[in-house]
């Protein structure tokens, strides 16, 4: 994949958490408890944190040219979808099993972080 794609899939991942962001804060407010509005806060804010994430992966991979980048890339794409994904419609739809998908997306986001630090070691 080239760089640049790593930059555009986290600068669409930023705008669907500030988007998602936005939805918790003011639609969900009335619906749902605290609590829940927390878990989804949770979701939003490590989406955010990963669609950095993949915007400086895209700007490392630049120079770094590393198949581990790559991975780093696609385990944080499948972070946010599992594990944000997960807290989304855990609160959406009240199905407590949807909890049982988020420390996948959690293990992805580490082994990402993992892969990041060796490709770029290694690059």
């Amino acid at each position: 994949m080239k760089p640049t794609s790593w930059i555009v899939f986290g600068a669409l991942f930023g705008f669907l958490a500030v988007t998602v962001g936005a939805f918790g804060a003011h639609a969900l407010k009335s619906r749902v408890s605290p609590d829940l509005i927390s878990t989804f806060e949770t979701g939003a804010r490590y989406q955010m944190y990963h669609a950095l994430a993949l915007v400086l992966l895209g700007i490392a991979a630049q120079s770094i040219s590393s198949p581990l980048m790559e991975w780093s890339g696609w385990l944080f794409v499948g972070g946010i979808v599992l594990f944000s994904g997960s807290l989304y419609l855990r609160v959406l739809t009240d199905v407590s099993a949807f909890g049982a998908v988020t420390p996948f997306g959690g293990l992805c986001f580490m082994a990402g972080w993992i892969f990041l630090a060796l490709g770029a070691y290694r690059g």
